[in-house]
């Protein structure tokens, strides 16, 4: 039987890379990373046996990075050799494989980087994170991790702040039709 593909999506800053490993239920994790830039996964789910095996665009600090295995999906966040943006996320040039998606919901300009955007994904949560070069055991119905609120939480605050900013924009207005 082969192997088939999860769609994992990309995004950069200068100093890390972010990937995450779209997988709903993933079992028998295994993740590796080389510091020539080569990543590895691989996982099952409902008996069906699923990897990636990409070799990135540049160097990478495999012990500053990081992975968060949750129910949903695998989120690394690798941290580049260098700081610098790179031209792609492959050192082949062509076409990337179609199981690679950018990830807009991460993705900033490289000029936009010091500016403070509305997602700051360099504060992810990696409180429960592993080793990237350590074999994960999460098999069963119990992934061994407390599920969190701070995502709602920032998710709550982020409602509470547009509504704020909507009020004042709404305010704004009415000044300056009086």
């Amino acid at each position: 039987m082969s192997c088939r593909h999860p769609t994992v999506k990309w995004a950069q800053r200068s100093e890390k890379l972010y990937l995450t490993v779209e997988l709903p239920d993933a079992k028998d994790v295994k993740v590796k990373l080389e510091p020539e830039g080569r990543f590895m996964f691989s996982a099952t789910k409902d008996d069906v046996p699923y990897e990636v095996d990409i070799e990135l665009f540049d160097k990478i600090k495999v012990e500053d990075s990081e992975v968060n295995v949750g129910v949903r999906n695998i989120a690394y966040a690798i941290a580049k050799a260098e700081k610098k943006w790179w031209a792609r996320l492959l050192k082949n040039e062509g076409k990337p494989p179609i199981f690679l998606k950018v990830d807009w919901d991460k993705w900033i300009d490289e000029e936009d980087e010091n500016e403070k955007s509305g997602m700051d994904f360099d504060d992810m949560d990696f409180s429960h994170a592993l080793h990237t070069n350590a074999k994960l055991d999460i098999g069963g119905d119990d992934f061994g991790m407390d599920e969190s609120n701070d995502e709602e939480e920032g998710f709550e605050a982020k409602e509470e702040e547009d509504k704020e900013k909507e009020e004042q924009v709404a305010a704004f207005a009415e000044d300056a039709k009086a």
